[in-house]
């Protein structure tokens, strides 16, 4: 393992208790706010201490509370983006990757040579006020690169970019990312980056790591309540478990056939594009609440016909299929095979 990590560290209330292994790969770190990815990667870095604990990286001991090894941030190899990259604001752009060059000796050659992969050569004597956010985001990555890091580490990279930039700098960083061919760990509460971006992740909640697998197995079963919810499950219930092929969504008021209910199951997940129009298995009457168009789809929003106080799910529908939804009742069902059965 390139990356291996068992710390804790308290900070007022809040216990950081992280666990990790990782190799050459991309590790998201997935969770709410608050939840410790950020302190995560700033023990890595150096820049926060841990209370007890060990990190290793490549072999190097960079952290051992035991051993009283705690080696200082400037001498980690650690390339860590900060949310607002930290650049110094009364140097150049050139001056600012130059930063990262100052182990090296070919420091001209190298600087040139990243100004023009991040198309900065152009910029090279504007200040950081003067750049766009994505400018600003390129300059920091080769300041970084430039310092030849053991291991990239991204702290929620697109947070501080518009909308319109977000995407065109998801393609840039994962142009970074495959150019690095070493660990990377990215820290987001974005789903949808990280499932664009990782090969592995971990959910964190409450400082601690709460589910980890691949990105397809974490995704397709998140286990947790939690994870569930992060990974984009809108339709989370408590269930009452009638026998071991039905259990009951008492938020939705259904009762459910199953093939097979895991024994620690406490909640039921179902995603919105896991409700299907028409008759089936588990096959529903209910009764559209509201209607909500999106951009290349319809969401309706239901609840179980003749159901009271029951929350209403999404059921999303593509538009060759509106004029059969949108009446005020709509017969939906939803295969047992497709639930996320999860623990607390």
């Amino acid at each position: 393992m390139s990356l291996i990590l068992d710390i804790e560290k308290r900070a007022g209330d809040f216990h950081l208790k992280a666990d990790l292994k990782c190799g050459d790969e991309v590790l998201a770190l997935l969770g709410a706010s608050g939840c410790g990815k950020s302190m995560t990667l700033r023990c890595i870095a150096g820049i926060d201490r841990p209370d007890r604990g060990r990190i290793v990286l490549n072999d190097r001991v960079l952290f051992d509370s035991e051993k009283k090894i705690n080696v200082s941030a400037q001498k980690r190899r650690t390339g860590l983006l900060f949310q607002n990259y930290a650049l110094f604001p009364n140097m150049t752009v050139e001056k600012n990757i130059r930063l990262g060059s100052l182990r090296d000796r070919n420091a001209e050659t190298d600087v040139r040579k990243i100004l023009e992969r991040f198309h900065l050569t152009e910029v090279a004597g504007l200040y950081p006020s003067q750049l766009s956010g994505g400018q600003q985001q390129r300059t920091a990555l080769a300041r970084i690169l430039l310092s030849q890091p053991d291991i990239l580490l991204l702290d929620e990279p697109f947070s501080a970019l518009d909308s319109h930039l977000r995407f065109r700098m998801e393609e840039e960083i994962r142009e970074v990312i495959r150019s690095f061919q070493k660990t990377v760990i990215l820290v987001s509460h974005n789903r949808d980056e990280v499932f664009r971006l990782s090969d592995r992740v971990a959910i964190l909640k409450d400082g601690s790591v709460d589910r980890i697998g691949s990105r397809e197995d974490v995704f397709r079963d998140p286990m947790t309540k939690n994870a569930a919810v992060l990974t984009g499950c809108k339709n989370v219930s408590p269930v009452e478990i009638t026998d071991d092929k039905h259990l009951l969504a008492t938020d939705f008021g259904m009762i459910l056939a199953v093939p097979k209910i895991p024994e620690d199951t406490r909640y039921v997940g179902i995603r919105m594009h896991h409700i299907y129009p028409g008759d089936g298995e588990n096959a529903f009457d209910c009764t559209v609440t509201e209607e909500i168009e999106n951009p290349f789809s319809y969401t309706l929003m239901l609840k179980k016909t003749g159901a009271d106080n029951v929350k209403p799910f999404g059921f999303e529908v593509g538009k060759e299929v509106w004029n059969k939804c949108r009446a005020h009742t709509v017969r939906v069902h939803i295969p047992g095979s497709s639930l996320h059965f999860l623990r607390e």
